[in-house]
């Protein structure tokens, strides 16, 4: 999948296991509340708008 933005790109979120996990819970009662068991979360940053080359 490719989402081109000027506006967010993808968050890093090495090192922030807290994060990732709380991601991951969210992705899993996605799932059950919708019965779709492939869900999966993109965690987006603001950027400040300009894309880089």
């Amino acid at each position: 999948m490719e989402i081109h933005s000027d506006s967010y790109r993808i968050a890093p979120l090495s090192y922030q296991e807290d994060v990732v996990e709380v991601i991951r819970q969210a992705e899993s009662e996605i799932a059950r509340m919708t019965g779709n068991p492939e869900v999966t979360l993109i965690a987006y940053e603001k950027t400040d708008g300009h894309r880089s080359k």
